[in-house]
């Protein structure tokens, strides 16, 4: 017996997860198909939302605009599935080195928007740091894996979720619709992070996969109400768990935990962390960004059943609501997408899938 809906998604992390929401809240009908034996990148990101980056201390893309609609979403399913999802979590800086605290130093004098300084005798307790303190207001720390698993939950009992492969090679492609097997659908749209890459359609997209680790381990004492970053960033994981983790690699000859990362986090740990630790495990996961650092949103320039919601790389938890909304009304009422995520700027390169 054949499934009609308007729109299949393809996977269910992050970016399926809100792709889905927002289906499910404006009352359009939808599967998503997710194939559970391939490990998300979600699943091991550490869920900060950060309205500052990099060592120039600077705001990140379109801050303005994304954080208090991510803010507002994170709430919203929050609400709906009556779990905690999102708490602000101001981040702690403590100064690497003398340059980055004078980087801090001018930005609060120049572009003091989220900069906040800090008592040092609050923090000498927890941390080394002859630089001193900073801060920084308004980031959140998400429980992405509760989020999803929790989603999920509500999608197979609403008989929305499908746990398989999905191979091109089975879709049918009518005039105004697609048949994926038993289920026939107006719309696809590909949200399934590095397998995008060889997807025929849209793996010509610039896709730079890079890979992240993290360790999690136990700090007793440690207040988890706030994210620490000095060289390394510490992140409220689960209960007294702790995400610890860097840099991410654009190469990699392996998917695999490194001794090397483990042992250069060890390392700073020990630099500025007064308080004993224990290890306990050591997650990896990788991320389908690219060299642009900007998403890859839109419809297919030649495949107009086909669109894709991909590339959020390291900003995914505050990118993921904002671009899965712009698609989805881009597709409904024909608003545009941001021009620097609209995969229009690959046209030319897509017209040849």
């Amino acid at each position: 017996m054949q499934a009609e809906v308007k729109y299949i998604i393809i996977g269910q992390g992050l970016v399926g997860t809100w792709m889905s929401y927002q289906l499910d809240q404006a009352g359009i009908s939808y599967k998503i198909i997710n194939d559970e034996t391939i490990q998300s990148a979600s699943s091991v990101a550490s869920g900060v939302i950060n309205p500052v980056t990099g060592r120039r201390i600077v705001q990140t893309w379109m801050i303005e605009t994304i954080l208090p609609f991510a803010v507002k979403a994170y709430s919203s399913i929050q609400e709906k599935l009556n779990i905690p999802i999102i708490q602000q979590a101001p981040v702690i800086l403590i100064h690497p080195s003398e340059q980055m605290l004078e980087s801090f130093n001018y930005r609060m004098q120049h572009e003091n928007i989220y900069l906040i300084k800090q008592d040092p005798t609050q923090w000498t307790p927890y941390f080394k740091a002859p630089q001193g303190f900073g801060g920084i207001s308004e980031c959140y720390w998400l429980d992405v894996n509760a989020m999803i698993a929790s989603w999920k939950n509500y999608l197979i009992s609403h008989n929305h979720y499908v746990n398989a492969n999905f191979d091109m090679q089975d879709v049918v492609f009518h005039e105004n619709k697609v048949t994926w097997k038993n289920i026939v659908a107006e719309k696809i749209i590909f949200c399934d992070g590095i397998s995008s890459m060889q997807n025929p359609f849209f793996k010509s997209l610039p896709f730079a996969p890079n890979k992240g680790e993290a360790l999690i381990i136990k700090i007793p004492g440690l207040p988890n109400k706030n994210i620490y970053k000095n060289n390394i960033s510490i992140i409220p994981w689960k209960q007294d768990l702790f995400w610890v983790g860097s840099n991410y690699e654009w190469t990699f000859n392996n998917v695999q935990p490194s001794e090397a990362f483990k042992e250069k986090m060890i390392e700073n740990l020990n630099q500025f962390l007064n308080l004993p630790y224990e290890i306990v495990d050591h997650i990896v996961g990788i991320r389908p960004t690219n060299t642009q650092r900007r998403p890859f949103v839109g419809i297919h320039p030649t495949h107009s059943q086909l669109a894709i919601c991909n590339g959020m790389g390291t900003k995914g938890c505050s990118l993921a609501p904002y671009f899965t909304a712009q698609l989805l009304a881009h597709w409904e009422q024909g608003t545009p997408i941001e021009s620097e995520a609209s995969i229009k700027r690959f046209e030319t390169i897509l017209k040849e899938n």
